[in-house]
């Protein structure tokens, strides 16, 4: 007999329906799958067998042939273990479930050895796809059943092991279909472990720090060993604005088809990446034969914090290049490319020289020209380009770090004027948050306005500096931002001249004669 599952997979972060079609036919008991399936899905054969056996369902004695449709889609990981063993059960008249029910359900999980049904990965994505792939149901593990119900449209049913399943699919058992409350999933934090107001000194960096969140600016901190750099990175998390429900899915969704959400059902908070200077080129952009989500793409809608910048790899950093531009990261493969989002914060932190202290107030540098044109050759001019705040950071004073009487704004007071900013971006994206970094040419010549004196000064700059099309336009968006927190219309000279505060490097190469 023949009979027709159900399932989905998931390529990128995008749902691709799969039809398991299961046939029983008369001859030597063998097994067999076919439709271009991964290893995983070819032991699925022993798993199913055992876990059919362990729940007083064993095997009928025919031969089995599943092919996984279309056969020309590359299909991988554990997913199809549920819909499998249901084909099989179906066929065997086992049980007996109506067409119409078939048509509308999605069948996702892996079975164990006992006959329970263990979590999988990209849930989120095949659930927020699922009416795209005209289905209104899905019969998932019990712990994805949360992750799964976020999407409002789907009937969620969550179960346990196949006793349980096949309970509910012949009427015999009630499941409630889970709902999920998004605001109960939402963390609010009361206190925040990390605050601005515990840092001392630094008000440039802090400053610098405050434009980024409210632009969405890439920023760069050149600084001696110890000046504080990771710290103040660590806290810009603090002063962006909480994610949009549209933001949590789009994150989510990365995180749930890399296997990383756990016990959550979804991150509610914005993602803070930190790798390691070793990490590949896969592990930073992605990879793998079924290509995986790299760090770039982890960070989505929140923080990729790259210290000790010059200790990567030059040719792992260039590929970051495209992804700083466009928002995503394309994985080419023989048979398939796959893209990822990849909408993220750069920050970035280097020593200004080998030895740590060029430009230091408090110790002299050692390093010769030359050795510091060698320890800076390690990033290109096209990657630091796609930067747009690059901060030199002090060591502080004791006197500094001992001053009881001057006020420090907390995180708190720097995310009000964050929010003011952020709201006058969406106000011009017409509801749409349309970040000043991610200005396009037509919208900067359009919301970039600048006074006639503003005109005299990036006249004069474009010429000093040399800046190419890329540089200035990062000036007038950081300039744009600057004039949105002081909530003025028109871009006026001190919003220019405090954008060019930050290319310390330019001053710097300026300075130093190299």
């Amino acid at each position: 007999m023949h009979t027709k599952i159900y399932s989905a997979t998931t390529i990128g972060v995008n749902a691709y329906k799969v039809r398991v079609e299961v046939d029983l036919s008369v001859g030597i008991m063998e097994f067999f799958i076919v439709g271009l399936a991964d290893t995983a899905i070819k032991e699925s054969r022993q798993r199913i067998r055992t876990a059919l056996k362990n729940s007083g369902i064993p095997l009928p004695p025919k031969k089995i042939t599943v092919n996984l449709a279309p056969a020309n889609l590359k299909k991988e990981g554990t997913t199809f273990d549920l819909p499998i063993a249901i084909g099989i059960l179906q066929a065997a008249g086992v049980i007996n479930i109506s067409k119409e029910f078939l048509k509308e359900t999605l069948f996702l999980g892996e079975l164990s050895l006992s006959g329970s049904i263990k979590p999988v990965k990209g849930v989120l994505p095949i659930a927020f796809d699922a009416t795209k792939l005209k289905k209104c149901r899905m019969i998932v593990p019990h712990k994805n059943q949360h992750e799964a119900a976020l999407i409002e449209d789907i009937e969620v049913i969550g179960v346990k092991n196949l006793v349980e399943l096949i309970g509910y699919l012949q009427g015999e058992k009630q499941i409630q279909p889970t709902h999920c409350l998004l605001q109960q999933l939402i963390e609010k934090e009361s206190e925040k472990l990390l605050n601005f107001s515990q840092v001392k000194g630094q008000s440039q960096a802090k400053r610098a720090l405050e434009i980024s969140a409210a632009g969405r600016h890439n920023i760069l901190f050149i600084g001696a060993p110890g000046a504080g750099k990771t710290m103040l990175a660590k806290r810009l998390p603090t002063i962006m604005p909480q994610m949009s429900f549209e933001e949590i899915l789009e994150t989510s969704k990365v995180y749930s088809v890399s296997g990383k959400l756990g016990t959550k059902p979804l991150m509610t908070k914005r993602p803070f990446r930190c790798p390691h200077h070793t990490i590949s080129q896969a592990g930073l952009a992605g990879g793998g034969t079924y290509p995986q989500p790299g760090e770039i793409s982890l960070a989505q809608n929140g923080i990729l914090f790259l210290d000790e910048l010059t200790e990567f790899k030059r040719d792992t950093l260039e590929v970051l290049r495209q992804p700083l531009e466009n928002k995503v990261v394309n994985i080419s493969r023989v048979n398939q490319s796959v893209t990822f989002p990849a909408s993220f914060v750069l920050v970035a932190a280097l020593n200004p020289c080998p030895c740590g202290y060029w430009g230091d107030k408090r110790k002299d540098c050692t390093c010769s020209p030359q050795r510091v044109n060698k320890y800076l050759d390690k990033l290109s001019g096209p990657l630091l380009d796609r930067i747009d705040l690059q901060i030199n950071i002090q060591s502080v004073k004791y006197e500094t770090i001992e001053d009881k009487t001057t006020k420090v704004k907390s995180s708190q007071d720097i995310l009000e004027n964050v929010c003011k900013a952020a709201k006058k971006q969406k106000e011009r994206g017409n509801g749409k948050t349309t970040w000043n970094a991610n200005l396009s040419t037509d919208q900067i010549e359009q919301f970039c306005t600048l006074t006639p004196q503003a005109k005299e000064i990036i006249k004069k700059v474009f010429e000093k500096l040399s800046l190419s099309m890329r540089g200035y336009h990062k000036l007038l968006k950081v300039a744009r931002t600057i004039a949105d927190l002081d909530e003025t219309q028109n871009i006026d000279t001190k919003h220019v001249q405090e954008a060019l505060m930050y290319r310390s490097l330019d001053h710097m190469f300026e300075k130093k004669g190299y």
